[in-house]
């Protein structure tokens, strides 16, 4: 009975690896908006690739956005943090969508020739994501 409440030790390296997961999909949406914005210069064009770029940034932003509220939010549900009003938390999270709506119309006004690329740089967390799932399939086969 003792024997299953026991952690293992390569369990603890599992929970620090994990922890770690947000820091790593950071890193990748960073390199995939490097990299892909090059690849779309270089195929698409630079209206394509600025569009792409600001796209996202505006995906990147969002995402910081949308994980910081999330933690405002858990924080208020667990009692941890000061005491914040659930309405600002609220304002907050709506304000985000107004400000990259505005953003996004600002790109497509100015630059028109950009809608591709600004809506397919919009799926950069998605690329992050996906590149964190197939880190740690990678780590999970070799061992790692």
């Amino acid at each position: 009975m003792t024997d299953l409440l026991q952690v293992e030790p390569e369990h603890q390296f599992d929970d620090a690896f994990y922890s770690r997961a947000m820091a790593r999909i950071h890193r990748f949406m960073i390199a995939l908006a490097v990299v892909l914005s090059a690849g779309c210069w270089y195929r698409f064009g630079r209206w394509s690739a600025l569009g792409f770029l600001l796209g996202c940034a505006i995906a990147y932003l969002n995402f910081q956005w949308l994980k910081s509220g999330v933690s405002h939010l858990a924080d208020r549900a667990t009692h941890r943090a000061k005491r914040q009003s659930g309405k600002g938390i609220v304002a907050r999270f709506l304000l985000r969508y107004v400000l990259l709506g505005a953003a996004a119309y600002v790109i497509l006004t100015s630059f028109p020739a950009s809608l591709r690329g600004l809506f397919a740089g919009l799926f950069l967390p998605v690329g992050g994501i996906i590149c964190e799932a197939g880190y740690e399939l990678y780590t999970g086969f070799t061992g790692r």
